[in-house]
């Protein structure tokens, strides 16, 4: 049984354990907490390839010890010859190859960005050392990763680049317990300590990928990379009772995690896990996702203010009197698609990070740049063929994002980072550990070990029923079934329900973090 981590002088949570023992490395040897989520993001990079990579895009929100709450993100936009001329005789993008990898990869840039403004001390050669070390001298598979590479297996191995050549070089999917080298890669992330995060845009290294994605039929262009540059958009915030909740703004669903919480709020359950508390979370739930379908995307194109309507307390009431205390909405709507990594550090100065970072799809757009070992993300296939409305395709448009890292801060000084991979799940997920956590004082790990839901899809899912494990109380299905939700019970915990950890800096100092037993994760704490 996962027991709540403790600790004073720096904590690292991460959905493998490999990755937090990289992170807190560095924080043993003086870094802060943006040093350590390097250190980590680099390390998830080589040992969980298929849900994260140096290929796909990050977003971060980072909690000073001065107060203030700011965010990267390093989101790509679509090359600037993606648009609808290129998929004449397409229904969609396609969601694997050369077409479905579109879009700039821009996690790099976060990790220069906050790199750049976290004052620390340490080369990049020492922040980047582990994962080098994993890339070149092989880390085993896991049970998930072993059962990723052989259900996707069938999609991947048939496109251009290296994928084959990397992650079945014996002729067949990794089994676990395999031994995973990636000895380009770990050239790569040498390069990188060497030259720095922006030589993959502007460099010898923008070069090599620029290279291999256009020999590979993507459209990113060496003018694309070096055109992209991470932002610091203002995180979305929101105040609720005790709290106020931070998210990631547009072109990510950050918008919908806070509006969940928020609505919930202001229904007044009384108890956790049973009816009031998982129909009050599902119900607000419909309600935000209402409102992300209808406007969340790039924010150049949006036509409405997340956080004008978050600043709206009369706009928030309308909302939540929409929910029936008793009976449920009828769903479903279309659901969204993504898999990733959440991550988490905290350091002795007062630093908190929650960052989360993503490919897509389970090993991105299946392209494996044969020069760099890069895994390119399909993070555009969700681009819509239309020429107008919502997440429609144009040149250097961002693509709507799943991934948001969640903060908290509370009236009596704690800060909270949570977060989880998943999808649709990710903000029903951040609402049910931070409901069971801060509302219902359940303690932080159980708060995460306990069962979980999740209506529409997740990792590994494309039904829109309400997906319970097991757990809950016999009464609480039942009840559920009579109020109108479509319930399908999972079984027990399941991976489905995403990869979920959080950490908690107190106002004295002490530190205490929990990870997911639905993952490979791992709390490290000194």
């Amino acid at each position: 049984m996962l027991t709540t981590v403790t600790g004073r002088n720096g904590m690292v949570t991460a959905p493998h354990y490999v990755a937090a023992e990289a992170g807190l490395g560095v924080l043993r040897d003086g870094g802060n907490a943006v040093e350590a989520t390097v250190a980590v993001a680099a390390t998830l990079a080589v040992v969980y390839p298929h849900m994260t990579g140096i290929g796909g895009d990050g977003f971060w929100l980072i909690a000073e010890p001065d107060g203030r709450v700011h965010a990267v993100h390093g989101c790509g936009g679509a090359a600037a010859n993606a648009d609808l001329t290129l998929y004449t005789g397409y229904d969609a993008v396609p969601t694997r190859g050369p077409l479905a990898a579109n879009t700039v990869a821009g996690t790099l840039s976060a990790w220069g960005c906050a790199l750049e403004q976290a004052g620390g001390t340490l080369p990049l050669d020492r922040l980047l050392g582990d994962a080098i070390a994993h890339a070149e001298a092989g880390v085993a598979v896991t049970a998930g990763g072993a059962a990723i590479a052989a259900t996707k297996g069938g999609e991947l191995r048939g496109q251009p680049g290296a994928y084959a050549a990397i992650f079945e070089r014996e002729g067949r999917p990794l089994r676990e317990g395999d031994t995973l080298r990636q000895p380009m890669l770990a050239r790569t992330l040498r390069h990188i300590a060497a030259h720095g995060p922006q030589d993959f845009y502007t460099g010898t290294l923008a070069d090599l990928v620029a290279e291999d994605l256009s020999a590979l039929g993507s459209p990113v262009s060496r003018a694309d990379l070096a055109a992209h540059r991470a932002t610091q958009p203002a995180p979305l915030n929101t105040k609720i009772a005790g709290a106020r909740l931070y998210n990631s703004a547009p072109p990510t669903q950050g918008a919908a995690s806070l509006l969940i919480l928020a609505l919930f709020d202001r229904l007044r359950a009384a108890r956790g896990d049973h009816f009031d508390h998982i129909h009050g979370l599902v119900e607000a739930t419909k309600q935000a996702f209402l409102w992300r379908d209808r406007h969340c995307g790039d924010p150049a194109y949006m036509d409405a203010d997340a956080q004008a309507l978050l600043d709206n307390p009369a706009a928030l009431d309308a909302m939540a009197a929409r929910i029936d205390p008793a009976r449920a909405l009828p769903w479903p709507q279309p659901p969204q698609w993504g898999d990733t990594c959440w991550f988490g550090a905290a350091d002795s100065q007062g630093r908190v990070v929650s960052a989360i970072q993503s490919t897509y799809f389970e090993f991105g757009s299946g392209l494996v740049l044969p020069q760099t070992g890069i895994t390119w993300q399909n993070r555009g296939s969700s681009f819509r063929l239309a020429e107008t409305g919502w997440n429609a395709l144009k040149p250097g448009r961002k693509p709507f994002h799943t991934l948001n890292p969640a903060l908290a801060k509370f009236a009596d000084g704690r800060v909270m980072a949570y977060g989880t991979m998943g999808g649709e799940g990710q903000p029903q997920t951040q609402a049910a550990i931070f409901s069971r956590y801060a509302r219902f004082g359940v303690n932080l790990q159980a708060a995460i070990c306990a069962p979980r839901w999740l209506l529409g899809r997740t990792w590994g899912e494309t039904s829109t029923t309400l997906k319970l494990e097991d757990g809950f109380p016999e009464a609480l299905y039942a009840a559920l079934e009579t109020a109108g939700h479509d319930v399908e019970r999972v079984g027990p915990l399941t991976a489905m329900m995403g990869h979920a950890g959080a950490i908690v800096r107190h106002a004295d100092g002490r530190l205490e973090g929990a990870t997911d037993p639905r993952s490979d994760g791992g709390v490290a704490a000194w």
